[in-house]
């Protein structure tokens, strides 16, 4: 198997690529538009880690087995598919900040902050979104797996969408008591976890061949609780993590957002600590942030997540253990690892 550098360098070329694709040989009445698409793109779409578009080439390639070794179609194919969700990743982040006000992400300024975009972003998210479809069409509709992964788009940018309309329905409770662990799982299942783990691994088994419904389902079932998992991780660097590390400033608390720290700090608090997290919980000022924060650290919730983190992680070891199908161990476990103690 090709190395991880190596790997996310030729990864990494063919973006270029697929910017021209989007924005060149196009109707020369659209040429305003398309010179602002391509800073859309660019600003927009290269600067993450790139897990996501990168796991659909490693579980392809995981996939196949050493029996056969990938060629340089199979290469091109896999990556413009794992690059297609990359675009979907930008599309969602793009109006996510719009939506939750959000100053920085991944180390910059947020698209819609950048002087003379505005809310401009939220039709440049619309684009993100449409080029997906331009890119399937172009590199795949000749593919036995086309409909299979259109499909697979489509219900995945829809799952994320009832997952941020639970996001944003719940982040305006005034109430603590909606901000239950329930809540929580549903908002995380559909917002991140179908579209970060699910669909890139789908999108090989597809594309090697595997359409048993069995197969599926138990990828399934496994990527949903990494999904959930890597959520949790999230929610806790948004207010422990490193933001030189995280790249992005945490607004979790001033956002009043249900996230997995006070779903837990909620359930365990005392009467005392319940006041204090209802007056200052959702306040964008540095001394409410103070003092929730404190109210975390009484509870120990630095320990609370390290206990979870190790459950979770032996709960994912469990399911893979458990995989009876043509389905590779190996992958998921390499996958589990990537995320483990993870710190950005």
């Amino acid at each position: 198997m090709e190395s991880s550098r190596n790997l996310k360098m030729k990864f990494d070329d063919l973006f270029d690529v697929l910017v021209k694709d989007l924005t060149e040989n196009q109707p020369a009445d659209t040429s305003p538009a398309l010179k602002w698409f391509q800073q859309v793109l660019l600003y927009n779409v290269p600067h993450g880690k790139k897990n996501r578009g990168l796991t659909v080439v490693q579980s392809y390639e995981f996939l196949i087995g050493e029996k056969k070794e990938m060629s340089d179609e199979d290469f091109k194919i896999t990556a413009v598919v794992g690059w297609c969700i990359e675009l979907l990743q930008a599309f969602f982040l793009v109006s996510d900040d719009v939506m939750d006000h959000s100053i920085t992400r991944r180390g910059r300024p947020c698209w819609y902050t950048v002087p003379g975009v505005g809310l401009i972003a939220m039709n440049d998210a619309l684009y993100i979104e449409s080029s997906v479809y331009k890119l399937l069409k172009k590199y795949i509709r000749n593919k036995p797996y086309y409909i299979d992964i259109v499909d697979l788009f489509h219900e995945t940018i829809h799952q994320t969408i009832v997952g941020q309309c639970l996001d944003l329905l719940t982040s305006k409770e005034v109430n603590l008591d909606g901000f239950t662990l329930d809540r929580y799982n549903a908002i995380v299942k559909y917002k991140t976890a179908y579209y970060s783990f699910h669909l890139p691994v789908a999108c090989a088994i597809y594309m090697v061949g595997i359409n048993d419904e069995r197969s599926h389902q138990l990828a399934k079932d496994i990527l949903l609780k990494m999904g959930e998992y890597f959520q949790v991780q999230d929610d806790y660097l948004d207010c422990f993590g490193d933001p030189e590390l995280t790249g992005k400033l945490g607004t979790d608390i001033e956002d009043n957002k249900c996230s997995w720290l006070i779903v837990q700090a909620w359930s365990k608090a005392d009467n005392r600590q319940k006041e204090i997290l209802k007056v200052n919980y959702g306040k964008p000022e540095e001394c409410n942030l103070k003092m929730v924060k404190m109210v975390y650290e009484e509870l120990n919730l630095r320990t609370v997540y390290e206990d979870y983190e190790a459950k979770s992680f032996q709960e994912i070891s469990k399911l893979i253990e458990g995989i009876d199908s043509c389905l590779p161990k190996t992958m998921f476990n390499e996958f589990a690892k990537k995320i483990y103690k993870r710190n950005k």
